[in-house]
């Protein structure tokens, strides 16, 4: 596996940037895939997070192949990435997920329901601020530590400060129905439980949904 820093090039104007890029996640979604893809057939091997400094996007991104630099808009940087991992290792980690979990309908249909949304329309119309970011640290706590056993960690939820919480919608071609869907940052002190499953599953395999879209992907480094 190989990860990548790719950042736009220092020499590119803030008016060439705002012709490849807009503030918003489908932007981003292009601008990511146009590096990794080389046919319209290509799936999906790669995890990306976006960060953002000022105007400017960066990505990380992990990946089997390196990214190409089709449109000569970028300063990329690949490495190999091999971590070695122990048992019992704690990692600082930093995450950015999608928040749902699966429900059935009257019907058996499955549909995902955005986790902290549910959390939100019990608390009716009295919710406050101060009551809604806690619901955003326990529901979004309560996700990770549904997964993290399966994934080869353990999480000091002591450690856990869940934030970051945003809705998404946009047009994605000539769909007339939006696509819809959030996003939560999680950061804190994991405890590896199992390193080849956590390598695999986590590091490599990226958490929950929406990975196409920047979702998943947790950057470690020893706490």
């Amino acid at each position: 596996m190989l990860f990548s820093l790719i950042e736009l090039r220092q020499d590119i104007s803030v008016r060439s940037i705002a012709s490849v890029y807009r503030s918003e996640i489908y932007s981003a979604h292009q601008l990511v895939w146009d590096l990794f893809s080389d046919g319209p057939g290509r799936r999906r091997d790669f995890l990306y997070r976006q960060e953002t400094t000022g105007t400017r996007p960066r990505f990380y991104a992990v990946s089997h192949r390196p990214p190409i630099n089709h449109k000569g808009l970028w300063a990329m940087s690949s490495k190999n990435y091999d971590p070695k991992i122990t048992r019992g290792e704690r990692l600082a980690f930093t995450l950015r997920v999608n928040p749902v979990r699966t429900k059935k309908d009257d019907k058996g249909r499955q549909h995902r329901h955005d986790v902290v949304m549910d959390a939100k329309r019990q608390l009716g119309s009295s919710r406050k601020d101060h009551l809604i970011q806690d619901v955003i640290q326990e529901t979004g706590g309560k996700w990770l530590l549904e997964r993290c056993g399966a994934l080869g960690f353990d999480v000091a939820t002591a450690s856990l400060r869940i934030n970051g919480y945003r809705q998404h919608k946009f047009y994605k071609g000539k769909h007339v129905t939006p696509v819809s869907f959030s996003t939560l940052d999680i950061n804190g002190i994991l405890t590896v439980t199992n390193p080849e499953e956590f390598v695999e599953k986590c590091l490599f395999g990226g958490i929950g949904p929406a990975k196409g879209f920047g979702c998943g992907l947790m950057l470690v480094r020893r706490s």
